[in-house]
């Protein structure tokens, strides 16, 4: 039996809501943040006052990424998304328009359940980051294709994890992280060295450093938590087969979804926003590809927006998103939502 969460910040009824997903190692807490004008305060301010906040396998406030467990992104698909909604149906009320901002690895496993038929009635969702096309820097993709092996059978530890570098002692994962500040000479936090080590390519990966503010960096340690190395296993398929598919189709307890995400795409009439930073060092133009991919096959339906001067992680927890980020999203959002007309209406 697995635990999920949703925190629900709710200032009036509405017949919008919002559900917000984080993505791998992360947790609800980055779109809350308190240093910027985080996510669930613009949607307050701007005419969404009811507004969750989805914590599911893959939260670091969850202890399930701290065993070597062999969860996938079908089954957080299947079995993840589809309840939250349902919950949020329930106290919201089972008239309400949903929209879905997801990020990472947590908005390509919202599209596994949406293009997989498994997630029904949203109004629409934003996708950043990555989708249905996750692609990787070169450097990226060997790591993905070493990680699982190396931390199973080589380092034998269950996770990978940013704070090592802060363990007392002489651990395995200390000594990981000082090999790795070796290669990091752009800053002297540890933990940003690592989260750049577990996640793309750069120096640093996930974000601009100009982007952040000094609060934001110091405390990416407590931002970001450790994570089993199973999902790599996931996404190095996708990479390898070119778009998003089942890691094992042979697991019955996940027949209900397509071995294939793409083949139930002329089926999906749900729009989605894909955005993605210009100098997205992790999951590079993932977002650009799956638009075009599904511009074939649902000419109009979905949408593309790239921000300029912004990467992976700093789309949410960047100083100035309020003014560079998050008003693209809202207008899509606004663009799909009830007008006072059709309320009235209504």
């Amino acid at each position: 039996m697995l635990g999920l969460s949703l925190l629900r910040f709710n200032k009036a009824p509405a017949r919008d809501v919002v559900m917000i997903v984080h993505g791998l190692t992360t947790s609800s807490d980055m779109f809350i943040m308190p240093e910027h004008e985080n996510l669930v305060r613009y949607l307050h301010a701007n005419g969404y006052p009811d507004v969750w906040c989805f914590d599911y396998r893959m939260s670091n406030r969850h202890p399930y990424n701290l065993t070597r467990h062999r969860y996938t992104m079908d089954h957080i698909a299947l079995f993840d998304f589809p309840p939250a909604l349902a919950r949020i149906r329930e106290i919201s009320g089972a008239d309400v328009r949903i929209h879905v901002i997801t990020h990472c690895l947590g908005a390509v496993s919202f599209c596994l359940g949406l293009f997989g038929g498994a997630i029904t009635g949203v109004t629409s969702a934003i996708a950043n980051s990555a989708g249905l096309a996750p692609r990787v820097p070169g450097w990226s993709r060997l790591k993905l294709k070493m990680a699982p092996f190396l931390m199973d059978y080589i380092i034998n530890e269950p996770y990978l994890a940013p704070n090592w570098g802060e363990e007392r002692g002489l651990t395995p994962g200390k000594l990981v992280s000082k090999v790795v500040d070796l290669f990091h000479p752009e800053c002297d936090n540890k933990a940003c060295h690592m989260l750049s080590f577990m996640w793309g390519t750069g120096r640093p990966a996930l974000y601009s450093h100009a982007n952040l503010l000094d609060v934001t960096h110091e405390r990416g340690g407590d931002l970001y938590g450790p994570t089993s190395p199973q999902y790599y296993r996931h996404v190095n398929k996708m990479v390898k087969h070119g778009h998003a598919v089942k890691l094992d189709p042979s697991d019955p307890s996940l027949k209900r979804l397509p071995d294939d995400y793409l083949s139930r795409a002329a089926e999906v009439t749900t729009p989605v926003l894909f955005t993605t930073g210009r100098d997205n060092h992790v999951f590079a133009n993932s977002n650009i590809v799956c638009h075009e991919m599904l511009e074939k096959i649902t000419p109009g339906l979905h949408e593309l927006k790239i921000y300029d001067g912004y990467g992976h992680q700093d789309v949410f927890m960047g100083k100035d998103v309020a003014q560079d980020v998050f008003p693209a999203m809202l207008d899509f959002i606004r663009r799909h939502s009830w007008s006072e007309d059709q309320i009235q209406a209504a």
